[in-house]
């Protein structure tokens, strides 16, 4: 109860919310962190995605590749990137967006590829090119599975991107690091429990765009339920 106390009285402390180093600016960097993470994972992951998912080649790979990434430790490749390329901004952004392609790039490659082939001939019979089936028909379909994947990818390159302030970098990770240099556990629990409101609000904001562009037919998909 104590240590709960302690954060309590850490997230209400107003020195914590004023100044260059406080909750506001940090919750800021960890947003800003996490939106170009996840901006150059889904250019990436999609195009790609949505390739091998309308030809159906190279989906042997997409998979393999896709089950090695997710078995890399970020902190590691964080540590490695660092020591290649010295410290900044680019280790931890390039491990995390190695963090968030595979589950955006698997996601959206099922979403296309699970597609019923009935639709597609339709819309071939209709006189279609093979580009105007993927962007009118295969997308529109796919989009509610490609959403999910991003929506995981969110949750994941929010809850790691603490892993910035191992390198010295702000973001919310800056109370994690800090606080265990002192020992002060309190600040500690804040800042988890800052990062699970955060990817929290941001889920919320993904569901409600997932359920925006999901056309009403297909908005009951597993995705969704």
């Amino acid at each position: 109860m104590n240590l709960l106390s302690g954060m309590w009285q850490w997230l209400t402390d107003p020195t914590n919310w004023t100044g260059t180093g406080a909750i506001p600016a940090r919750m800021l960097e960890h947003v800003a962190y996490s939106g170009v993470v996840m901006l150059v994972a889904v250019l990436v992951a999609v195009p790609l995605g949505l390739l091998v998912g309308h030809t159906g080649r190279g989906a042997g790979v997409v998979i393999g590749v896709s089950g090695a990434l997710r078995a890399l430790p970020t902190l590691g490749l964080l540590t490695l990137f660092s020591l290649l390329m010295g410290l900044g901004l680019v280790p931890p952004l390039l491990a995390l967006v190695i963090l968030a392609v595979p589950p955006i790039l698997t996601a959206t490659y099922a979403g296309v590829a699970e597609v019923d082939p009935a639709v597609k001939d339709a819309a071939k019979a209709q006189g279609m090119t093979p580009g105007q089936v993927l962007g009118h028909v295969e997308v529109p379909l796919a989009l509610p599975v490609a959403m999910g994947g991003i929506r995981n990818a969110a949750l994941q390159v929010i809850a790691t991107a603490t892993v910035a302030a191992y390198i010295n970098l702000g973001g919310l990770g800056r109370y994690l690091i800090d606080g265990l240099a002192v020992r002060d556990y309190s600040r500690m629990l804040g800042s988890v429990l800052l990062v699970a409101v955060l990817a929290l609000a941001a889920d919320a904001v993904l569901a409600a765009l997932q359920r925006a562009v999901s056309s009403p037919g297909i908005r009951t998909s597993p995705t969704e339920k």
